[in-house]
């Protein structure tokens, strides 16, 4: 009798152990690897800094929302500024783990001077340069042609950025393709110190017009009556890169994957960016 009630003990151990790893909260099926399980339980929260272009404003913040999902123990924090005034954050020791910047020659910058992760840097995007106008168009703005003859003539208000801002260096190119001094023209001009700032500017209808990226037009709900070609400018790419100094590098490189995957390029298509990888 006591034997047959250690065997019945037994049994009812085994069934409710086997019971207990097969089957889920919910009563689903588990499919689960222990090792994996294991491997999301010890994930240590990471604070991921990425410095990036102002112009990526509100394409980075809805995918760094969306990664969310992909690796819920990274937050990623932004910074948004000009690619130069980031450039210099970088290299007076600002904590930064991923670069993105809105310039080549940036990005340039930061690699000569030993401050990008080996095999990290690649060409992330393409934007496109753009003569928005406000609300309207009062002046009647309808091209860059137009817009270098009443620069010559002294009768518009361009804005325009900085010279150590990328959208301010593809800007300088344009003038250098219409034979245009911008000391001569100087009365004309009114400057940002992002992109940003020369959208809000137009936005406002502070200026006549303003040379931005398509993009950010597209986000501030600007009209866009040209298009600079890159015989006029260049072509305007968006390198990335792991900083060297970065505390974690892996997570880095991993959300700059996921920055050239599908998903990300959809919502970076979404405002008019072309993704490159």
């Amino acid at each position: 009798m006591k034997k047959a009630l250690s065997l019945l003990l037994a049994l009812s151990m085994a069934l409710a152990l086997t019971a207990c790893g097969s089957t889920g909260t919910d009563g689903s099926q588990s499919t689960a690897d222990p090792e994996t399980v294991e491997a999301q339980d010890s994930a240590e929260p990471v604070e991921l800094i990425v410095f990036a272009a102002a112009s990526l404003t509100e394409t980075l913040d809805e995918i760094i929302e969306d990664y969310k999902s992909v690796a819920p123990n990274v937050t990623v924090i932004p910074t948004y500024d000009s690619s130069g005034t980031l450039l210099d954050q970088i290299q007076a020791g600002a904590e930064c783990d991923l670069f993105l910047s809105a310039g080549a020659s940036q990005m340039d910058t930061l690699e000569e001077d030993g401050g990008v992760l080996e095999g990290s840097r690649l060409d992330l995007l393409e934007n496109k340069v753009a003569l928005a106008v406000p609300e309207g168009n009062p002046k009647g703005i309808e091209s860059f042609d137009q817009l270098s003859e009443l620069l010559k003539s002294g009768d518009v208000a361009l804005a325009i950025g900085n010279s150590d801002v990328p959208v301010g260096q593809y800007t300088q190119k344009i003038f250098t393709y219409y034979g245009l001094n911008e000391a001569d023209i100087s009365s004309c001009l009114t400057y940002g110190s992002n992109v940003k700032e020369v959208t809000t500017q137009v936005s406002e209808g502070a200026v006549d017009c303003g040379i931005i990226y398509a993009t950010d037009a597209f986000s501030a709900g600007l009209t866009t009556v040209d298009g600079a070609t890159a015989e006029m400018c260049g072509q305007v790419i968006y390198p990335a890169a792991v900083v060297a100094s970065s505390q974690h590098p892996d997570e880095a490189q991993a959300f700059l994957d996921y920055l050239t995957t599908a998903d990300a390029g959809a919502v970076f298509e979404s405002v008019g960016f072309t993704p490159l990888n």
